[in-house]
């Protein structure tokens, strides 16, 4: 049912702004406006700050189906969570219904600000400082790649409280956008995703109140850490999406096709092809929601099983667009057919939240 409840809203609201989102490089507001009004901006949210209490196999239905339209707009739910997920993992009680209040809401969203400029894959790298100051604590630094920065009210952001700790003396805040100090760079000029804006954050003398801290000084790269064990999945889940949608756009296509008299559906070089590409999304798929049921129960193995649903769905979906595109043959590569935006949007999933080369290191320090 929740299925079919997400997929007839994407198909009407969400897919008709698709290509022109995507064209014109801007924010997919229809989008935004048609998640809040039904409430699946933010679908993880606990019951008890007014949010839908999704459990995370919901949660990735829910962006499998939007991203099966508009990769763009499945960042909403996407990093809603992601940026949300280390108040609700580490947050005080105060902090929790303060901020997840008002997420649900639709307030306002959440971005996750970890990656700067020179701490990429090596995240404790990071040069970002909290200092501090009272009853207050000083944050200076700049962090890159973050999604939807300038959208978003509100931001998670790691910052160095004890430089002579490395990992363990990192700390997590929530920065508001409206906090003195607090601008953002131009929206970058990416390959696909181009609906979700990726932009710096910049910090300069931003001001915030010590409450602000998530969990304990020191404790904030572990919360970090945690929260992508849970929130790969929903990247697994962008990805299958991403897929499927390919997939089931090349399928109507190859029918309505005709060389040498009939439609290209009949040659079994077509038909491999097809066979392939719907055997792997299945298995990404397995893959996926299992991950994502591990993730609810916060099973042991979660960290191996979350970086190999990440790993194979996005692999899966670079294959699979690159696939969809070679099926619309000459068409495929033109910007009149959703295929090729698909295969750009698909290169991203193996990158963020961790390339698919460090997934494989986590998996092998995580083998069951």
């Amino acid at each position: 049912m929740l299925r079919d409840a997400v997929r007839s809203l994407a198909e009407a609201k969400i897919a008709p702004h698709a290509a022109a989102v995507d064209e014109d490089a801007r924010f997919p507001q229809e989008a935004l406006d048609a998640l809040l009004a039904n409430d699946l901006h933010a679908v993880h949210v606990p019951e008890e700050y007014g949010g839908a209490g999704a459990d995370a196999l919901a949660t990735v239905i829910v962006i499998e189906e939007v991203a099966r339209v508009c990769a763009s707009s499945s960042l909403i739910p996407a990093v809603n969570k992601l940026g949300s997920l280390p108040v609700i993992l580490s947050g005080s009680e105060a902090l929790k219904k303060k901020y997840m209040t008002r997420l649900a809401k639709g307030d306002g969203m959440f971005s996750y600000c970890l990656s700067e400029p020179d701490a990429g894959s090596d995240a404790a790298g990071m040069k970002t400082k909290a200092v501090r100051d009272g009853d207050h604590y000083v944050l200076s630094g700049v962090k890159r790649w973050i999604t939807n920065a300038g959208e978003s009210e509100y931001y998670t952001v790691m910052a160095v409280t004890d430089p002579a700790k490395r990992s363990k003396g990192i700390s997590a805040f929530v920065v508001e956008k409206s906090d003195e100090g607090v601008s953002f760079g131009a929206p970058e000029k990416k390959l696909g995703i181009k609906g979700s804006p990726t932009r710096e954050v910049y910090l300069d003398n931003v001001r915030i109140p010590a409450d602000r801290m998530i969990g304990e000084e020191g404790t904030g790269f572990a919360t970090a850490m945690r929260t992508l064990d849970h929130t790969r999945i929903t990247i697994a889940a962008q990805a299958l999406g991403i897929a499927q949608g390919a997939l089931d756009y090349a399928k109507g296509y190859v029918k309505e096709r005709k060389q040498f008299g009939k439609p290209i559906a009949d040659f079994q070089g077509i038909q491999f092809m097809l066979a392939d590409m719907a055997m792997k999304i299945e298995a990404a798929r397995q893959l996926t929601y299992a991950a994502a049921a591990k993730s609810e129960r916060g099973d042991a193995d979660l960290t191996f099983q979350g970086a190999a649903a990440k790993c194979f769905a996005s692999d899966v979906a670079m294959e699979v667009t690159t696939d969809a595109v070679q099926l619309l043959g000459g068409y495929g590569y033109t910007r009149d057919y959703p295929v090729e935006r698909m295969m750009r949007d698909a290169k991203i999933t193996q990158i963020y939240e961790g390339t698919n080369q460090v997934q494989r290191i986590v998996m092998a320090r995580n083998l069951p």
